[in-house]
This record gives structure tokens, C-alpha cells and sequence, in this order.
């Protein structure tokens, strides 16, 4: 379960003014942040687990997380809206990914982040192959988010 991160605006919490606290509101509001972006994080932590299960046993069961206006860039080329995505995503072949860091940030809309990750992929049982991934997540309501933007690149020679 993909949890909804809340953005807390202090001028709207009046137990939350600075009035009332022996803290500054610039220190109020960066201990807000620091507690909505670990939020943030559990919400990527717990889609990046479920994105890379569901692609090495059943690509199609992420059909689910993506919308016809979402767009996937799979080495450079450009796919958009679910059933493209999901075709390109199988033509992959039988994959396994071991994900090595992943970053996390709050997108300039409020109910949307950036998770950025690297790590290694297996394809077919071949050799691992450094990789790197950029999704942007967009929530539908609470505790519901879609693929936005799907960025996928390999990375040669490190």
C-alpha cells in the first residue's frame, strides 16, 4: 500500500504558528519538510520495490500504474499511454533488476515526486548491465499514485 504524502502549510495550522512555539518559523517549517520528505520516501521505497517485482515476474501487472497520458523514454525512444508502454516493457524480455540508490524529491506540484534510480539489470540471464531510471509520480487522490514520466537508460562503460 502506497501511502499519500501531505504537504502541511504552517499559516494554515494555527497550533503550528511560530507564535505558539518556542521554535522559529523558519525552523518549523524546515522540520515540516524534513518529515514530509521522509514521507516522500516511503512512498518511493514501497513503489520502486513493487515497480521492479512486478516487472521481473509479470510486466503486465503494471498496466495499473501508468495512464493513457503517461510516457515511457526506453533508450531514447518514446512511448506513450499504457498499452505502449506495457509492449515495450515486454519486449524487454525476462529481466531482474538489483537496485543499488534511490533518490527521492517533491515535484513542483504538490501531489507529485521524482524518484531517480541506478542500479544493475539482468536480461534474459545475460550479464548485469549498470542502469538508471527517472520516474515522476503523480497522485490521483490519497494513497493513489500513476507513472507520469518513465525515464530508462543503460549506462555503458563505468
Amino acid at each position: 500500500q502506497i501511502r499519500r504524502c501531505e504537504s502541511v502549510s504552517v499559516s494554515k495550522v494555527p497550533a503550528l504558528s511560530s507564535s505558539s512555539l518556542s521554535v522559529s518559523r523558519p525552523q518549523l517549517i524546515q522540520q515540516l519538510t524534513v518529515t514530509e520528505r521522509m514521507s516522500a520516501e516511503e512512498v518511493a521505497k514501497a513503489f520502486v520495490g513493487h515497480f521492479y517485482q512486478a516487472f521481473a515476474s509479470n510486466p503486465e501487472g503494471l498496466a495499473g500504474l501508468y495512464s493513457p497520458t503517461s510516457m515511457l523514454t526506453f533508450e531514447g525512444q518514446q512511448f506513450q499511454g499504457t498499452q505502449n508502454i506495457i509492449n515495450k516493457l515486454n519486449s524487454v524480455g525476462k529481466v531482474q533488476h538489483s537496485v543499488k540508490s534511490m533518490d527521492v524529491q517533491p515535484s513542483n506540484d504538490p501531489n507529485a515526486l521524482v524518484i531517480f534510480v541506478t542500479g544493475s539489470v539482468q536480461i534474459d540471464g545475460g550479464n548485469p548491465l549498470h542502469f538508471c531510471e527517472f520516474f515522476q509520480l503523480v497522485s490521483t487522490g490519497p494513497g493513489q499514485y500513476y507513472v507520469h514520466n518513465d525515464v530508462f537508460r543503460l549506462n555503458y562503460g563505468l
